[in-house]
């Protein structure tokens, strides 16, 4: 066994931060032990010095970041502090000076992946990013690894735990959106300012990451379409119910069925309750993936939180260092599909819409024609009125994404529609 310690600069010393350093220290023995060599934490970059840090030693804490990623004896560098920069920076400066990466930051390799990618492989140094997606759900890795020789047509999944916390509220209260956003920023599950969460930002960021790795194509995050669920409602999780479903927070990336485009898009769904995602509860996460040889697989587990994540950053850690000691680097960006990334517009799917309507003989006949003319097929309608208002449940097959817009901007110029409530896509099925 090699005794020189491999060395770790860590960026960032917060939730994550912090339970990634007192991993490193508390299993010391077994990290050696699995690595085949000692790890040992050699700086760690902070904004706020002063504050204390259990477990640190204070003499390895500095705020001078890209002086630590310069210094040419780190062998990784793990980055935790998020946002673009200076993280952008310090990873490309780590590269540059010898060391590899291993990142958490969803935002930045779901906007600029590729160059990161890039410049990992042009000083021939490791790029790991398996706390990026789901926390301490091992994903990217099976994806891009264990999957390697399959072809992956879909991947849908439930990617922010605090939204599926939110609507797991909804669904088994009754509560309404505001009143289930509120229980969960009291018990921290919700940020001050929920909007990254809430309006499917940080899941749109995972989208772009998975699908890239899926589809072998490059996806970046203005490719993903996003919508957010401040407008699911209490009414929306009655009409779901019944139906048989429930209503979740998914991020789909799937591949087109001629195979030559893929999507990824991000918004709430209806889903059948016989779907394993419709039985993902709290805060936690899960990821359906469908594949030509494997069939369907499931990953289920926490999505985030200090330890669950610090979890995916140490196992990459010590794929890292192994590699570093072997000489060798792990798979790197696989671009070489180059797929073409289709709008939301082309997008297949059912859809349940919501219309408040005038109470009063031949609107159905009406709404019908539109839907007709826009070639999107009633599978079903439920109406129910009285004093002159009325309102119109409508569930398609499945039809564009294109056509349903289509049909929903004509219905909203009808005299007789004096509303829609709500459009929800119907997935799963």
């Amino acid at each position: 066994m090699r005794t020189r310690p491999l060395k770790v600069a860590l960026l960032g010393c917060g939730v994550v931060g912090s339970e990634v350093a007192r991993i490193m220290t508390t299993h010391a023995d077994d990290l050696t032990a699995r690595i085949g060599a000692p790890v040992e934490l050699a700086g760690v970059a902070v904004r706020r010095p002063d504050r204390v840090r259990e477990g640190i030693d204070q003499a390895l804490v500095t705020t001078d970041a890209t002086a630590l990623v310069k210094r040419g004896d780190i062998d990784v560098v793990v980055e935790v502090i998020g946002g673009i920069e200076p993280a952008r920076t310090l990873i490309t400066t780590a590269f540059e000076h010898g060391a590899s990466v291993v990142s958490a930051n969803k935002a930045l390799l779901a906007q600029d992946g590729a160059a990161l990618h890039a410049a990992a492989e042009e000083h021939d140094k490791d790029l790991y990013y398996e706390a990026a997606v789901a926390g301490a759900i091992p994903l990217i890795r099976p994806l891009r690894e264990s999957l390697a020789g399959d072809k992956i047509n879909r991947v849908m999944g439930i990617v922010n735990g605090t939204t599926n916390f939110i609507l797991d509220k909804m669904d088994s209260t009754g509560a309404g959106y505001q009143e289930a956003l509120d229980e969960a920023t009291a018990l921290g599950y919700a940020e001050a300012d929920p909007t990254a969460d809430v309006e499917g930002f940080d899941a749109a960021a995972k989208a772009a990451i998975l699908a890239g790795i899926a589809f072998h194509t490059r996806v970046r995050l203005d490719d993903v379409y996003r919508e957010g669920m401040t407008e699911v409602t209490a009414a929306d999780f009655a009409s779901a119910k019944e139906m048989g479903c429930t209503i979740k927070l998914l991020a789909i990336c799937e591949r087109a069925a001629d195979g030559a485009s893929v999507t990824a898009r991000v918004h709430p769904a209806m889903i059948p309750l016989s779907h394993p995602l419709a039985s993902v509860r709290g805060a936690y996460n899960a990821v359906f993936v469908e594949s030509d040889a494997a069939g369907q697989l499931m990953f289920y587990g926490p999505g985030a939180g200090g330890s669950p994540t610090a979890s995916a950053v140490l196992g990459d850690l010590v794929a890292v260092c192994r590699n570093r000691l072997s000489g060798a680097t792990g798979p790197g960006e696989s671009a070489y599909a180059a797929l073409t990334v289709s709008p939301m517009g082309d997008v297949v799917t059912r859809y349940h819409i919501s219309l408040d309507v005038a109470d009063k003989p031949g609107v159905l006949a009406q709404v019908a024609t539109v839907f007709a003319e826009h070639g999107v097929s009633i599978d079903t309608v439920r109406q129910s009125g009285k004093d002159g208002e009325a309102s119109l449940v409508v569930v398609t097959h499945r039809a564009s994404d294109a056509a349903l817009t289509g049909t929903v901007e004509a219905l909203r110029k009808l005299d007789t529609v004096r509303g829609v409530a709500s459009i929800m896509r119907v997935e799963g099925e």
